[in-house]
């Protein structure tokens, strides 16, 4: 097969599919279609409509745009495939089913930003990091009945240094996930349409395996009775967004949510009970269940981000403090 006779649709929704999309599009692709989410309301009314990020950039590129309800929907479906297109990429996308996956002839294939099969799932980037990994990486795998469970074509490694946050990893994986889906291309290419690949294992076959469920608002919420390594980790794979809260109990008995997106490790042993507040003239600690856990930025509920020195010049009697 040559690359000029392959076409392709996309289907994606946020920022971290552009830089794919982008890729097909620079190295002459032949993008047919772009799929993504219907516009979201914004604003206090949700009077306006906000597009995606993909279909912002498919717009400025001129390429076909697809904004399904319901990816069963026979309209959607027989537009989908007056496209002839003989393959699908998918990144950050929603589930597929079958009458869409399976209808190109070299079928779909997803960039998913972990090591499958390790954390499947809508949240690997964050799961990675709060579970303190330091490698991770990118899969493309072919689209199956379950989620992310096919046969792998290639991964790409990455490495999580200690220090790096959600978004650090987010860039690379981003970059990372655009390379491997011009790779895994190559391979398509070059098999005419049908690269080798590897199953993966199943849950049974691997009681190993970590997953990585989508991030609720009580996901986020700290719980300072772990090891002072856990919650930095949980800190970092949070931060910036959607961004690890806690709650700021006063003396008077007031209570502030108090949301934290940078932390340092530290060797002091723990005062007093898990999230006993504790400062000097320019540190904020609290107590772990081991160690203290100095807090370098943090935003209370309606005000700006900010460092913790500025936070301490704002407070008294910040000792009579106490997070849970």
């Amino acid at each position: 097969m040559k690359k000029n006779n392959l076409r392709i649709v996309f289907m994606g929704t946020p920022e971290f599919a552009v830089e794919t999309l982008k890729a097909l599009v620079e190295n002459d692709y032949q993008v047919v279609a772009v799929v993504t989410q219907p516009d979201k309301p914004v604003g206090r009314h949700g009077s306006v409509l906000q597009p995606s990020a993909v279909k912002q950039y498919a717009l400025e590129h001129g390429l076909h745009v697809l904004q399904p309800e319901k990816m069963k929907d026979p309209a959607f479906v027989e537009q989908l495939r007056s496209y002839q297109a003989n393959l699908q990429v998918v990144v950050a996308f929603r589930m597929l089913p079958e009458v869409v996956w399976a209808m190109p002839a070299y079928g779909t294939f997803n960039v998913h930003a972990a090591l499958l099969p390790q954390y499947r799932g809508a949240a690997p980037i964050n799961w990675a990091v709060i579970n303190g990994e330091t490698l991770t990486g990118v899969t493309t795998f072919f689209l199956d009945h379950d989620i992310d469970t096919g046969r792998i074509i290639m991964q790409l490694p990455f490495d999580i240094p200690d220090d790096a946050d959600v978004e650090y990893v987010y860039d690379g994986l981003m970059h990372l996930g655009a390379e491997i889906c011009l790779q895994t291309l190559d391979r398509i290419i070059a098999a005419d349409g049908h690269p080798s690949s590897t199953p993966q294992l199943s849950d049974s076959q691997n009681p190993e395996l970590k997953s990585a469920p989508k991030i609720f608002k009580e996901t986020c919420e700290i719980s300072w009775s772990q090891p002072a390594k856990q919650v930095y980790d949980f800190v970092r794979g949070l931060s910036p967004y959607p961004g690890a809260w806690t709650t700021l109990k006063s003396p008077d008995g007031k209570d502030t949510v108090l949301k934290i997106f940078r932390t340092t490790k530290t060797t002091l042993s723990a005062k007093g009970s898990a999230g006993q507040v504790t400062a000097d003239r320019k540190h904020l600690y609290v107590s772990c269940q081991d160690f203290l856990l100095q807090i370098d930025e943090l935003q209370l509920a309606g005000k700006k981000r900010m460092d913790a020195q500025a936070f301490l010049n704002g407070m008294k009697d910040i000792e009579k403090y106490f997070l849970s």
